[in-house]
């Protein structure tokens, strides 16, 4: 088998790109189709019978994209090889009446979406992205990256036990942006997007919109060893993922089916059609064992062979607050990919996952770390056990370690990156 060429740090650029412009799932999943397009996968649509053909493949549903490549030889019962990441990070998604405003402000009113730092959202120049639905059932993608909304933070004369007692924020009355001045109108911000867009007025019937950040991402440090930007929880593993696929659907023969199966939703719950606790990906894998002639038992077989990634960022050891992680278990920025693991299922992760994620990077050359919560702390969970329990999968949870989790800007390494991808493409190549 031939091997592909490994990432670089030009990969951890291009990631700054990807993280730029996909400011949404649906933008993400948009441009994740485009790479995949110019690697020589095409599109297929879930209504139309799939052919057994070989080569790649990928369904865009929603915010949630599974893709696939069927190598040369494939039979009925070849296992699939699957990497798992979401395309959603916690963030401030508007309201079905938008319009709004107190004392003379407009605002917009925005309800919050997983369990986002209120705080890192507060004195930040934020756009809006999203996606508009049309009156005949098309739908447009939209991206205003400029200063468009604003949370302002109470000033400090206004509330001087603020650097004593903490930041205190109301969820409803403290978080709807500012976007002018004047009497709110009904129907103004959806008309301000048909405009922006070129739409006719009255032509959108529904939206889902969110705000961001409109800092680029950047190298951060004397060194530039370090990158901040948004998102990276966790389109940081969709990148990765993305150009893990692409490079390994060059690699020649294969024993696995590469897999990149990129669910939204997992920051509240997963529990929706594009979410990793909804039938997606199955319907996926089975109609491709099915579509190669397959039976009842070659997708029994194809499936007890198969293994899944779940990748997702994790907590690396933080300067400030070491006593909060296990004192044994310090993942360090730019020590490689994490293999998550938590005895109570928080992770899917045994010890025949640290097998095959150890073995993969070696393969890469790649150095790996192991991440466990503090006992005394709660531990967070992923797609992981979700896809193990639904699938009767084997997955392990790994990831890149990163500082200031589901802030509206986050920090890792700036060489983790590549090297989760380059574990990622060893894992693809078997």
């Amino acid at each position: 088998m031939s091997s592909p060429a490994r990432f670089d740090r030009g990969h951890t650029d291009d990631l700054m790109t990807f993280l730029t412009a996909s400011p949404s799932p649906y933008h993400a999943v948009a441009n994740a189709a485009e790479r995949l397009e110019k690697a020589g996968f095409r599109q297929l649509s879930e209504t139309d019978a799939w052919d057994a053909g070989t080569g790649g493949r990928f369904v865009l549903r929603g915010g949630a994209l599974i893709a696939w490549f069927v190598p040369e030889g494939a039979n009925a019962h070849t296992p699939f090889r699957i990497i798992g990441a979401h395309t959603d990070s916690p963030n401030l998604r508007v309201k079905p009446l938008p319009d709004t405003g107190s004392q003379g402000w407009r605002q917009i009113a925005v309800e919050i979406y997983g369990g986002t730092l209120l705080n890192t959202w507060l004195d930040r120049d934020l756009g809006l992205a999203g996606r508009l639905t049309l009156r005949d059932g098309t739908e447009r993608l939209v991206n205003v990256d400029r200063a468009l909304l604003r949370v302002p933070q109470l000033a400090v004369h206004l509330d001087r036990s603020v650097n004593t007692d903490g930041l205190k924020l109301d969820k409803q009355r403290h978080m709807q942006p500012i976007w002018g001045l004047g009497e709110v109108q009904e129907g103004d911000l959806i008309a301000f997007l048909e405009e922006e867009e070129g739409l006719e007025q009255g032509s959108v019937a529904g939206w889902d919109l969110m705000v961001h950040s409109i800092e680029p991402p950047a190298y951060l440090g004397r060194d530039r060893e370090l990158l901040a930007g948004p998102r990276m929880d966790n389109l940081l593993s969709v990148h990765a993922g993305v150009a893990a696929l692409a490079a390994v659907s060059t690699a020649g023969e294969l024993e696995y089916i590469p897999v990149l199966a990129a669910f939204d939703h997992e920051e509240n719950g997963s529990q929706s059609d594009t979410g990793a606790d909804g039938p997606l990906l199955g319907n996926v894998l089975e109609r491709s064992v099915f579509a190669r002639g397959g039976s009842y038992e070659d997708r029994a077989r194809a499936f007890a062979g198969t293994i899944c990634l779940s990748s997702d960022t994790g907590h690396a050891v933080h300067p400030n607050y070491g006593e909060r992680h296990d004192p044994t278990h310090h993942p360090r920025a730019n020590g490689g990919p994490i293999l998550k693991v938590n005895v109570n299922q928080r992770y899917a992760t045994d010890g025949s996952g640290r097998a095959v994620f150890a073995s993969a990077c070696e393969r890469a050359g790649v150095p790996w770390q192991t991440f466990v919560s503090n006992n005394s702390m709660p531990c967070g969970t992923t797609i992981g056990p979700i896809t193990a329990a639904r699938h009767g999968i084997q997955t392990v949870d790994i990831g890149v370690a990163i500082l200031s989790m589901h802030s509206a800007r986050e920090l890792c390494g700036a060489d983790d990156p590549y090297l989760l991808a380059n574990a990622l493409l060893a894992f693809l190549e078997g």
